[in-house]
């Protein structure tokens, strides 16, 4: 196993302990509800009086999402995402529930960031904390939309059923959950934005080539000349991804390190773009 992979799963585990951390130490005690299938959990545990804990049942609702993960997003992935329900449901049930503060916003407030936090390191790791989050995660590759905006409308189903059930100041408060774990979980996941890349080099063979081996991106030479030296270069340019960021710029500075490089955010891409 090389270090990338040891850090991998060590970013996956960190992250399960941190969403077992925001439930037992501030969702659960104040009876506020998570996101995904944690707050389904949850919502069940309570249904059933606490016969069967959160964290059980949290492991039982991810057997059916392991499956479709398995068939339609990938055998690793999937490895990866179980992982971390594991290291979730043992911490919930060795982690013992600790109300840290009286007052319900600051448990709701914090509970969802803290949570958000384990969700959003481990996604962009590569894996998930399972369940609603490889739904989420699924949708936003094919629309290619932020991975946040999924979490909250697939949670609202969370929030009518706490109101109807526990009353509607706790599926306010639940709300308040929710939105600050999408903000907090589209700040860190940022797969979705795209930036474009100019690129001026008198290495333009060497860097296109060099670019096309390390990302499976299309390159655009535009001519240019310098306004001072009157001197003819091609320019290229490329959209990419703000996660192939590091590996564009590692391999500018391996084939050309006086290369004039400026980046730019693109609001959208239209026509022919690999979204994976």
């Amino acid at each position: 196993m090389n270090w990338i992979e040891t850090r991998k799963i060590i970013i996956i585990v960190v992250g399960a302990i941190l969403n077992a951390i925001a439930m037992n130490f501030f969702l659960i005690p104040a009876n506020v509800y998570a996101s995904g299938f944690t707050g389904v959990a949850q919502l069940l545990s309570s249904i059933l009086n606490g016969a069967v804990s959160t964290g059980i049942l949290l492991f039982i609702l991810n057997v059916p999402i392991a499956i479709f993960a398995w068939k339609r997003v990938g055998k690793l992935f999937t490895l990866y995402s179980l992982l971390s329900v594991v290291i979730t449901t043992v911490s919930m049930e060795v982690i013992p529930v600790i109300s840290v503060s009286k007052d319900i916003l600051l448990n709701a407030v914090f509970g969802g960031v803290i949570a958000a936090v384990g969700v959003g390191i481990t996604l962009k790791w590569g894996a998930s904390t399972g369940g609603m989050d490889i739904i989420a995660m699924y949708l936003s590759k094919a629309k290619d939309r932020p991975v946040g905006t999924y979490f909250f409308s697939l949670n609202a189903v969370i929030i009518i059923t706490a109101g109807f059930l526990f009353g509607w100041e706790k599926a306010l408060y639940t709300l308040v959950t929710l939105y600050a774990s999408t903000r907090v979980i589209d700040a860190i996941h940022t797969r979705h934005e795209k930036l474009t890349a100019m690129i001026i080099t008198n290495k333009q063979d060497e860097m296109k080539k060099a670019i096309h081996n390390k990302l499976v991106r299309g390159i655009t030479m535009i001519p240019a000349r310098g306004a001072f030296s009157n001197e003819h270069r091609e320019m290229l340019m490329i959209v990419v991804s703000r996660y192939e960021l590091f590996d564009l710029q590692r391999t500018i500075q391996e084939v050309d390190p006086n290369a004039f490089t400026n980046i730019v955010n693109t609001a959208d891409v239209y026509g022919v773009f690999r979204r994976d």
